[in-house]
């Protein structure tokens, strides 16, 4: 073959491994503008369950929270507040504080209540093993919140029942926001907290799904988000200094790590608008709604429906009561930006989904 063959030949694979490249690059991107656009829709539909046993009043259940200041958990407690009164339940809550000892002690104080059921937000049961083993003796039924990586029973536990989104589609709406908004070329920082496996679950699916799509992961941050008020400030300004432009978008577990960036990026003169755009995957607090419709270092929630979640949690315990297993339902997420953000409960800043729940559940109780 002469040269100038050699040279043709070498530039047709070239020219044919850029059309496949650009080829694969289009069905990336399209196939993530479809996968977010199931989750940006109005919901009106009710999905969940339909038939399950009637409401058992008169029960005394403890929430055992991990840490109220977390928009999340204290989402999902005020829902089961707001169904435990329909049902006819007294219920006590005990903050855990954001720490292990805090936790510990605040399930002791729970167990020593002698309630009918206990209730665990944010955190992994496995960390307080005794307690479950002392609810177990004592036949106390536990259900869960953001207490694993999967919805439904916990392996290697009693919990009856993990109520939450599918974590994995949340994490991978996260990335696809991401990798469409960086147009294909998404440079990240990640931010989870190690100490929550369900954290460090979503962080790691967003990493593997931004390098999957041929994106960037800057840095990885685990910080504590108990922590966010005193380290997130500094922590984003050395961040700017070391990637400067390169960063396009900064990827979070949880809204609260946002609640403390504005100020930082607002000093090295980012815009509100402007990169690194902020993206939560998971939570969708009140905060969180505030900075989206106002343009202001949060661009998206990718939004738990936390007050129907509480009425799930009801459910569930009512279905433990009555020595039934766990519904199987898993609660829809809403992908939440500027664009979207005025229905499903968006007026009262907060993912409450139009689809009726309130009476689907009322229904199965048998109560008004």
């Amino acid at each position: 073959m002469t040269l100038h063959r050699r040279l043709m030949a070498s530039a047709a694979i070239v020219l044919g491994l850029a059309m496949a490249a650009g080829q694969a690059r289009a069905d990336t991107m399209a196939d993530a503008k479809a996968f977010l656009a199931q989750y940006a829709s109005h919901v009106t539909t009710w999905d969940g369950p339909t038939t399950g046993p009637k409401a058992e009043k008169g029960k005394h259940v403890v929430v055992v929270a991990g840490d109220m200041k977390n928009g999340g958990i204290l989402g999902a407690t005020k829902g089961f507040q707001e169904a435990a009164k329909a049902v006819g339940w007294d219920v006590r809550v005990i903050d855990g504080a954001g720490t292990v000892s805090g936790r510990t002690s605040a399930f002791s104080q729970a167990l020593a209540l002698k309630p009918d059921g206990i209730v665990l937000e944010g955190f992994d049961p496995i960390e307080q093993r005794p307690g479950l083993q002392a609810a177990k003796a004592a036949g106390i039924p536990i259900v869960a919140w953001h207490a694993a990586p999967k919805v439904g029973p916990i392996p290697g536990t009693d919990v009856r029942a993990n109520v939450s989104t599918d974590a994995m589609l949340v994490a991978k709406a996260a990335a696809d926001w991401a990798y469409i908004d960086a147009a294909g070329k998404p440079a990240v920082i990640i931010f989870t907290d190690g100490q929550y496996q369900i954290a460090v679950a979503k962080a790691k699916e967003m990493e593997r799904n931004i390098k999957a799509m041929g994106g960037k992961v800057l840095a990885y941050e685990d910080t504590p988000i108990a922590d966010t008020s005193t380290r997130m400030p500094q922590l984003t300004t050395s961040l700017l200094q070391k990637f400067g432009a390169k960063w396009t978008d900064s990827l979070a577990i949880n809204d609260i790590y946002f609640d403390f960036m504005g100020p930082s990026l607002e000093d090295a003169g980012v815009d509100g608008t402007g990169n690194p755009k902020s993206v939560a995957a998971g939570d969708g607090s009140r905060s969180a709604y505030e900075r989206i419709r106002a343009g202001q270092y949060q661009s998206v929630t990718v939004a738990e429906p936390l007050n129907l979640q509480g009425w799930q949690l009801v459910d569930e315990m009512n279905r433990a009561f009555a020595g039934q297993p766990w519904s199987g339902y898993v609660a829809p997420f809403h992908v939440v930006t500027q664009a979207n953000i005025a229905y499903d409960g968006g007026p009262k800043d907060a993912f409450d989904p139009d689809n009726g729940y309130r009476d689907h559940y009322k229904a199965i109780w048998g109560v008004q």
